[in-house]
């Protein structure tokens, strides 16, 4: 983590710090917000006892002999090893520290105030770098970096397109409320030095640079801002107005969010809230179609047809030594598959697929919105720098071919190489997922025959529903310790392969963990929805998997057993993940605590003893948003992929991601260090991949509905023999073949168009092309107003496109060369008037 900062400031690479810091080497970068104590002008994230008290927000600006505190560096050191070690040993704990001196030494050269104290006991260490950054290194770099700071200020642009239709119709908005020291608006430019008197707030030095500004450029924190209006600080205005339970109706302060913890976070939880939002009107769709399922469960002619059968269709056993058993006795298990399976679903289906698409491009609209609001619509068009851990890890140098300046380097081939080696791996773990859903289904046909052959005749009718229930809590398990090798996993395969940039190290990583997720959650509900059934065979002439019979579906068909398992899923890991981000933050800030403070002195272990940098690395590190979006991708799969069979998915979406977003509110607000602010320009890598997901999902829903669901029969049947659909269930179940009842002395029926001798009827290739027809007139149709949509709704909104041109006509007026056109002075006296002066200085 030290190679960090020193990427930040543009340090010398030196060759020592190339080598790869071990794990025990490790420093711990924390942020901070304003507080004094105990003398030295501090920020500190940790929570004082009193939420509103003015300790936690009073702030006093540094001197040159007592510089405010911008960043701090960390490491422990236990110095019981020093005692014990070898020769061999204390020779790397010396290049260790030669290396952190060299470290050290760089920053001063770059130009920052470097304090170091120590807090020790007999046997362990903790360190902290106190780093300031002076005024002409923060003035250095904010050009270097191309930032763009405020030229004129403007009213808050945020608004709700809810918040609208509510006040146009008239209606109280009771999800609005105000919030203290709402930030203001900026037309912005990059900044140049020589025109430092055009930008706004150029006079004082201590509020010029924000707090995302000095992130970027140290990065560092925000710089003192004395008391609110409300005598909160940043941290605290965000605790009481977003991160607190008794706020779950109320939107976002999302530039609140931007200002204190930089663009990256406020994106996700700008994505986050658009996505709840959006949940909305899909939840209150798919509640109603399966209300509809509610009431056509015993209205349906085919259902009460099977609850009234009686004895009239004997079915054929399950499996070898299985009984002979009755349809009317599945006429519980039919009903609840009508919940799931009728003419609603096919409309709920197109609603989604159309819903996503809508859904995509309307965040496409938010998302250029909020990048040119908070300065980032250009970020990504520049040169971005290498990664700290590539800088340190790269075995070479070489010119780069924008700046031509030595940087690190790795040879493309040998990339390419590690990334072939890593997709070998990626295979192997799929493969491994696939064992497992092997295993699953092996379990669930067994199961199936252990209960069916018990002598309580409810158990014995419910035997395929119970093995598929405990089958899906089974693989629930698998997935959830799968996922926790395969993460660690993808992390050293990603930082092996030495990707240049930290956005390409993202996108790597993202991309391996997303195809094995996806496998590794969708593989069960893909066999259930397009394999489970289709390779069953007939009486007398069934297939078997490793001696074991295959699975069929129930007599309610596969689309309730597809929903059960959705639901088992998907609801089970948004319970597991929700009790983990509660109570894990929890247990492990009370270990860190404990570990801590058990280290200090009698006479300094309480919190109100400590130095404020002591208190703040005491909160738990911030882990990043990577899990937070892969949760939220996952759920998008589950809602869109699957919708056909569980139109109560967004519903329960809708339910997760309201307590879900107060959850990670809390968790960057109240339990981790401050993260340093990074900017970005959208989700990243994340929205090509919901796009492939909706493509996806038009498809997988045209199949589920064509080959899953009884609504091509019906209609087949409605068209060709009967409107009302009497004689369905007759229709839909052949007789076994005379050998086969020869064998058994009885006949008996089993679900499939066949002929008596086992073939495939004329009837199973009439359906058969119907549902493939479907399928394709279905995604064409759904694909052809999505693209309609596409052309019809602006990716740019165009109030944005004419701030975005005053934007640029006031940069290009405000950083003209010829002044004497514009009628104005250069920079004011007393201002530095280039950029040479402004080198950091040792």
């Amino acid at each position: 983590m030290t190679s960090e900062a020193c990427s930040g400031i543009r340090c010398a690479w030196s060759g020592t710090l190339r080598r790869r810091v071990l794990d025990e080497d490790i420093a711990v970068l924390i942020d901070m917000a304003p507080r004094p104590e105990k003398g030295d002008s501090y920020g500190s994230t940790a929570r004082s006892s009193e939420p509103g008290g003015h300790q936690a927000a009073a702030c006093r600006a540094g001197t040159p002999a007592n510089p405010r505190i911008d960043f701090v560096l960390v490491w422990e050191e236990d110095l019981t090893l020093g005692r014990q070690q070898d020769n061999a040993s204390q020779g790397k704990t010396d290049l260790h520290m030669a290396w952190r001196e060299t470290f050290l030494d760089n920053l001063r050269v770059a130009g920052l105030h470097v304090d170091q104290r120590d807090v020790q006991d007999e046997d362990s260490a903790v360190h902290y770098v106190l780093l300031s950054a002076p005024w002409a290194v923060l003035c250095y770099y904010a050009e270097d970096l191309r930032l763009k700071l405020p030229l004129q200020e403007l009213p808050n642009q945020a608004s709700n397109w809810s918040a609208g239709l509510l006040q146009w119709l008239g209606v109280p908005n009771i999800l609005l409320e105000d919030v203290p020291d709402v930030p203001p608006e900026y037309y912005s430019c990059q900044f140049k030095v020589s025109k430092l008197s055009r930008f706004l707030g150029h006079d004082n030095q201590d509020t010029f640079f924000t707090c995302t500004n000095r992130h970027q450029i140290g990065p560092f924190t925000e710089p003192p801002e004395g008391l609110r209006a409300t005598g909160l600080s940043q941290r605290h205005v965000l605790f009481r107005h977003w991160a607190h339970w008794r706020k779950w109706c109320k939107y976002q302060p999302l530039d609140h969010v931007r200002r204190y913890f930089g663009e990256k976070v406020a994106l996700y939880f700008a994505w986050l809230g658009f996505y709840t939002c959006w949940l909305l009107p899909a939840a209150v769709v798919g509640t109603l179609v399966f209300l509809v399922g509610c009431f056509m469960a015993f209205s349906d002619i085919p259902t009460q047809e099977v609850c009234s059968s009686a004895d009239s269709f004997e079915m054929c056993p399950l499996c070898l030594d299985c009984p002979f058993w009755l349809l009317s006795s599945a006429c519980a298990q039919v009903q609840v598959g009508r919940l799931f399976d009728h003419e609603g679903t096919v409309f709920f289906s197109s609603f989604v697929a159309l819903w996503a698409v809508l859904f995509l491009e309307y965040w496409k609209r938010k998302s250029a919105t909020l990048a040119y609001r908070w300065g980032c619509s250009d970020f990504e068009d520049i040169e971005e720098r290498p990664r700290p851990q590539f800088a340190a890890s790269a075995p070479t140098t070489a010119p780069n071919p924008i700046t031509g300046v030595d940087e690190p380097y790795f040879p493309s081939r040998s990339r390419v190489h590690r990334v072939l080696a890593g997709s070998v791996v990626v295979a192997m773990m799929v493969a491994v997922v696939i064992m497992c859903l092997v295993s699953v289904i092996l379990y669930r046909a067994i199961m199936a025959i252990l209960v069916s052959r018990s002598d309580n005749t409810l158990l014995a009718a419910w035997a395929s529903r119970i093995a598929s229930l405990t089958g899906s809590v089974v693989n629930l398990v698998f997935i959830l310790m799968l996922s926790k090798l395969y993460v660690a996993l993808a992390h050293v395969l990603t930082r092996w392969e030495m990707h240049r940039t930290q956005t390409r190290f993202e996108d790597a990583f993202t991309l391996k963990v997303f195809i094995f997720q996806f496998v590794n959650f969708y593989s069960s509900p893909i066999y259930i929805a397009f394999f489970k059934g289709r390779f069953v065979g007939y009486p007398g002439s069934y297939h078997s998997l490793f001696g074991v019979r295959n699975e069929e579906c129930a007599a309610g068909g596969c689309l309730v057993e597809l929903a059960q398992e959705l639901l088992v899923i998907m609801v089970g890991k948004q319970v597991i993940n929700n009790v983990q981000e509660i109570l894990v933050p929890k247990l492990k800030g009370w270990w860190q605590k404990f570990r801590l403070r058990s280290k200090r002195k009698v006479g300094a272990s309480t919190a109100a003893g400590l130095a404020p940098w002591e208190a703040d690395y005491e909160l738990l590190p911030c882990e990043g948003l990577f899990d937070e979006y892969l949760e939220m991708v996952l759920q998008f799969g589950f809602v869109t992929i699957f919708v056909a069979a569980c139109p109560l998915a967004p519903l329960f979406a809708l339910l997760n991601n309201w307590v879900e977003i107060r959850l990670d509110a809390r968790k960057f607000v109240c339990e981790r260090r401050r993260p340093v602010a990074q900017r970005a320009q959208d989700v990243g890598i994340w929205f090509p991949i919901l796009t492939g997901i909706t493509h996806l999902a038009v498809v997988s829903n045209a199949c589920l509905l064509a080959f899953s669901s009884d609504f091509l029969p019906r209609a087949y049947y409605r068209w060709a023999r009967a409107g009302d659909l009497r004689g369905f269930v007759n229709f839909t179940l052949a007789r076994a073949p005379p050998t086969f009842a020869a064998e058994q002395n009885r006949t008996c029926r089993y679900r499939a168009f066949r002929e008596d001798d086992g073939r495939y009827s004329w009837t199973y290739w009439h359906l058969l092309a119907i549902r493939l027809a479907f399928v394709i007139v279905f995604e064409h149709v759904v694909f052809a107003i999505s693209h309609a949509l596409d052309l019809l709704v602006p990716d740019i909104p165009e109030s944005v496109e004419v701030k975005v041109k005053r934007e640029y006509y006031l940069a290009k007026q405000a950083l003209a060369e010829n002044e004497a056109l514009l009628g104005t002075s250069g920079v004011k006296d007393g201002q530095p008037t280039s950029e040479t002066n402004l080198g950091p200085q040792a």
